[in-house]
């Protein structure tokens, strides 16, 4: 570098240099050129110092590290804004007295109409349908295949063809269509697994192992908080609120993006287990062979829905339980157990209670459809 009598030029380093040891005296020539920070021209009849130099210059990278760290903070908050929706709010205060008592009507006449249209065998298709499937094959592991098969079909094809849907017909009736077709062809499975869960080849036999059923029972349990975040807003389901799609993102979504998908496979593999034959081996691939294409099915189509917000989110959570929170993408906040403490989750955990003791009820009603 060269110098005269008039002006001395200062080359600053970058970042990345390594700093000389105080003690060490190095000649002004010795620092390298940088090509990111500017040449820095200082007018002085006398020469520098070497210790002058090295003090503006220490000063200089102290700057950019803060500014460096401050910048990258910034970033990393940006990153972790929230772009999506808390999950299981419900508020008092927004409740409508009048909504509840309209969603009670639809509830009631929803239940009555898929009776006399679907499981009364005097007067429903349930009990025509499940024959017309199990003359395709002689075995139980078939026909439950196949009709997982069909729901699936149905079900996810009427999810992918919402967006067209609802601006051909409208939010609310979509939502109709789509309860009106899926509902009785998933009482349907359920009736038929129920009524042939014990048909098939016995493959084990553990319920007289000790803990088997206490390890069944909290297996289930803890599947049905998974299971059913759909139905948070039960007013939307309803059709009674303007349904959405919704990019939840807390509560259960923070532990997996899919709880629902997590939910079906901790129950297939608990029923699996207890009950040890062919038949629930086969009702256990076909619900989690859905299942994992509806997370896939999901994920494309909140993408198209959500865009740049749902990678964000897709980014910082996952579909493995409690993988996000291990590898650090997912920042639990210090009070992540109030997003727990909601009125749906109490729902959900009654309702799983209540479908444990009624078990003996259910299965008394599916033995009497003779499905």
């Amino acid at each position: 570098m060269a110098s005269s009598s008039s002006s001395s030029t200062l080359v600053l380093s970058t970042l990345f240099s390594s700093l000389p040891h105080p003690t060490t005296k190095l000649p002004f020539s010795s620092f390298p050129t940088s090509p990111i920070l500017p040449k820095l021209t200082l007018s002085s009849s006398k020469p520098l110092k070497s210790n002058t130099i090295q003090s503006s210059r220490v000063h200089l990278l102290r700057r950019f590290r803060a500014y460096t760290t401050i910048r990258d903070a910034e970033k990393e908050e940006e990153e972790r804004a929230f772009v999506g929706e808390d999950s299981a709010e419900f508020l008092l205060s927004k409740q409508k007295l009048s909504s509840w008592l309209y969603f009670t009507a639809v509830l009631g006449t929803v239940l009555f109409v898929l009776n006399v249209v679907w499981i009364d065998n005097s007067t429903g298709f349930g009990k025509p349908f499940i024959d017309a499937v199990s003359r395709l094959s002689d075995s139980h592991e078939v026909v439950m295949l196949l009709l997982i098969l069909i729901f699936a079909i149905v079900h996810s094809g009427l999810a992918s063809l919402r967006d067209a849907g609802e601006k051909l017909i409208g939010e609310r009736a979509f939502r109709v269509l789509f309860a009106g077709t899926s509902l009785p062809l998933a009482v349907s499975t359920v009736v038929y697994f129920i009524n042939h869960r014990y048909d098939g080849v016995q493959l084990w036999q553990l319920k007289d192992v000790f803990g088997v059923h206490e390890l069944v029972w909290l297996s289930n349990f803890v599947s049905f908080l998974f299971l059913y975040p759909s139905t948070f807003n039960l007013l939307e389901v309803a059709a009674v609120d303007k349904p959405k799609m919704h990019l939840w993102e807390t509560g259960i979504m923070r532990i997996t993006r899919h709880p629902q998908l997590v939910g079906q496979v901790v129950w297939c593999l608990a029923h699996t287990l207890w009950i040890g034959n062919s038949v629930t081996v086969a009702a256990s691939i076909g619900l989690i062979g859905h299942h994992l294409f509806g997370a896939w099915n999901g994920d494309r189509r909140l993408t198209i829905r959500y865009g740049d917000n749902f990678e964000v989110v897709r980014k910082r959570t996952s579909i493995v339980p409690f993988a996000a929170i291990i590898d650090g993408r997912q920042k639990l906040p210090k009070d992540y157990y109030k997003e727990f403490i909601r009125l749906p989750y109490f729902a959900i955990t009654a309702l799983t209670l209540g479908a444990y003791f009624g078990h003996p009820l259910m299965q008394t009603a599916s033995f009497g459809l003779h499905w």
